[in-house]
């Protein structure tokens, strides 16, 4: 058993800005220190629910926000590592990890003493002198505990359990196949295979073949960034028809199908809602959502879809004769569209996306997403070389305010590893809160994209899309670290996820703005280019969010009807809908890990609610003549990204703007007006 005392995890942090002590850090550590701290979490819960005092804000609700804050550090240090550096031993203790906390969260949520002394607070929050922050947080603390199941009978607690406990063993399972399928599967080219790809990306793909004892190859992978790029450039449609079938049909059966878990976790969230006495899941999910009912997010989608779909027919006719013009003498698939929406940005934009890369190194990106967050709000990024991350790729960054007063600590981890779940997020080890002085945040941001060798962000090039990534992201580590909040429960993103999703989508204007672009030394040629072509493809693009989140919708109302038989029920949705068979979906369900392996079940139109957020606000910067307009960025800063969960967030929006959104914002965003 490891010796409490020699066990860094259970530590309170005491690096520089409150960082984690990544470098002591052993696997072995892990389970013993969340048996510990859950045992702590547990004795200080008890002492909440058997207070003789009569239950107040104070002693209830507040004593709960300060409780299992050594749990906590731990499991924000595993998740982190998990995600982002998934070695095979992490990997390994997923599992266990998962169904330890799924325990945990249910039995504090099925604790009746407890629920009742919250459920007394609730009762009389108006009649107490709390201020309107503290109403919201009494609200949202009741409002968990009742769909965590507290009101159930002892049987129905008992079934939640075993449900929440089934669940939470299914995501891990669902992610490792996805992890797995991605890991396993590389294209090996050679020298004559590279026609049309861009320096950038055939030094990256020679660097990974060199990893692995391959001199002289070329390895393409199934990465995200890899199959956009390849699709894009690559002259050759045999190898782009055969990148593709494999990215799309990952987790579609054999070892590592995915099809059988999703049907277990339809049916186990179909029943878990009606346990509690929803509907179904979707309406579960978005009860807390600024939707609020899946109807009202059916209704914004179905708004873009049509549209959307007549301007991509319009494309695909476009890209038809494009391929007829050249002799192709085949119809279009959604293997070729990306290469010929990419030729006609060349042919009519002026636009060469391998140009435009050669000027977006991935150093330059980030300090631009720096700069401009110091033009906005006042902040300074600064290199902190004496603070260890989890893998030499991390960086830390002290970040600072006008003043030069510390704002909290950032982390980034840009280039793509094996041990990387796919994808790019934003995250949180520590929330910033003033419950007992003023914690500082320290949060951190994971993408992958694709190093050139050895791993290295001056040497490293990104597309036009992937400095947005970068951006978005960075939006969201923006809202974690200017949030100024009492409660952590209240802090940063933790807000409604049609709405966490807003300040990043915001941030991804800077990156197309002529002065962002302009100190990468862009020439204002190729400026104008990337500006003109930024309103084409918008068909392709919203027929392929948009259709994801449809499909999503669909199969959390379904319900047991959808659990049945998954793969039947998407097929017949994208039917329904008249999905175009040339653009396809951009997440199949078999490797969808937003819906089954995070959080976003029901909620991938959280994407589209938050663009609609964007659009409306962006307007208002352009229509000031400044993007950089001082009045308007701290006006955002102090009603969105400051207040986090410690109000409605239409009320956030409505102090913003003076209104609530305007939603033919979106459509004029999205150039799909006379669609």
């Amino acid at each position: 058993m490891t010796d409490i005392a020699a066990n860094p995890l259970l530590e309170s942090w005491d690096g520089p800005l409150g960082a984690p002590p990544f470098a002591l850090v052993r696997t072995g550590d892990i389970i013993p220190a969340l048996n510990i701290a859950i045992g702590w979490h547990r004795d200080e819960i008890a002492a909440i629910a058997t207070n003789p005092e009569p239950a107040t804000f104070d002693n209830v609700i507040v004593a709960l926000e300060r409780a299992g804050s050594a749990l906590a550090r731990v499991r924000r240090l595993f998740w982190t590592l998990s995600s982002a550096q998934a070695t095979p031993d992490i990997r390994a203790i997923e599992g266990d990890v998962s169904a330890l906390m799924s325990a945990h969260a249910t039995a504090i949520g099925h604790d009746a003493a407890l629920a009742a002394r919250v459920a007394s607070v609730h009762a009389s929050r108006h009649d107490c002198g709390l201020a309107p922050e503290q109403i919201r947080l009494v609200e949202t603390s009741h409002a968990g505990f009742l769909r965590g199941g507290s009101a159930l009978d002892a049987a129905a607690k008992a079934r939640f359990a075993a449900i929440d406990a089934r669940l939470s063993a299914l995501s891990v399972a669902f992610g490792h196949h996805v992890m797995a399928a991605t890991a396993d599967w590389v294209m090996d080219l050679g020298p004559d295979d590279l026609d049309g790809l861009p320096p950038a990306m055939r030094d990256a793909a020679a660097g990974r073949a060199a990893a692995k004892g391959a001199a002289g190859r070329f390895h393409v992978g199934l990465d995200r960034t890899d199959y956009e790029n390849f699709l894009a450039f690559s002259q050759r449609r045999d190898l782009r028809e055969r990148l593709w079938r494999a990215f799309t049909a990952r987790c579609d059966g054999g070892t590592q199908d995915n099809w059988p878990v999703i049907a277990e976790m339809l049916a186990l969230r179909h029943e878990r809602a009606t346990l509690l006495g929803y509907r179904d899941h979707a309406h579960y999910a978005l009860e807390d959502s600024m939707a609020h009912v899946p109807e009202a997010a059916q209704a914004l989608l179905e708004q873009l879809w049509e549209p959307g779909k007549r301007r991509a027919a319009q494309e695909a006719a476009e890209l038809q004769a494009l391929i007829d013009a050249d002799g192709g003498g085949f119809t279009l698939a959604p293997w070729d569209w990306r290469f010929y929406a990419e030729k006609v940005r060349r042919d009519r934009y002026a636009l060469d996306g391998a140009a435009v890369s050669r000027h977006l190194r991935l150093d330059a990106v980030r300090q631009a997403a720096f700069d401009t967050a110091g033009r906005l709000y006042g902040l300074r990024f600064t290199r902190r070389a004496d603070i260890a991350g989890y893998h030499p790729d991390v960086w830390a960054w002290q970040v600072d305010d006008s003043a030069g007063e510390p704002v909290g600590l950032l982390f980034t981890d840009y280039l793509a590893r094996p041990e990387k779940h796919g994808g790019a997020w934003m995250g949180s080890l520590r929330v910033q809160e003033r419950l007992d002085g003023d914690v500082l945040p320290v949060v951190y941001l994971v993408a992958n994209f694709a190093a050139a060798p050895p791993p290295d962000t001056a040497a490293t090039r990104l597309s036009i899309d992937e400095a947005r990534t970068l951006f978005h992201e960075f939006g969201h580590a923006l809202h974690g670290l200017l949030s100024r909040v009492t409660y952590p429960s209240q802090s940063g993103t933790a807000v409604a996820r049609d709405f966490v999703e807003f300040p990043s989508k915001f941030m991804e204007n800077w990156i197309i703005s002529r002065q962002v672009l302009s100190g990468f030394g862009v020439p204002d040629d190729l400026i104008a280019a990337i500006r003109a072509a930024d309103g084409y493809g918008q068909g392709f693009a919203t027929v392929e969010l948009i259709s994801c989140a449809l499909v999503d919708l669909a199969l959390h109302r379904a319900g047991q009807a959808a659990a049945a038989d998954p793969r039947a029920f998407v097929e017949a949705e994208l039917a329904r809908i008249g999905m175009p068979d040339a653009i396809g979906l951009r997440h199949r369900m078999p490797y969808f890990t937003h819906i089954f392996d995070g959080g976003y079940a029901s909620a991938y139109y959280s994407y589209v609610w938050s663009e609609a957020l964007d659009a409306d606000a962006f307007e208002a910067f352009t229509a000031k003549g400044d993007i950089f307009d001082p009045a308007l960025a701290q006006r955002f800063r102090d009603e969105i990204l400051s207040v986090g969960d410690s109000r409605d967030p239409m009320d956030s929006f409505t102090a913003f703007l003076g209104r609530e959104p305007d939603p033919a914002a979106l459509m004029r965003a999205r150039h799909l007006v006379d669609a």
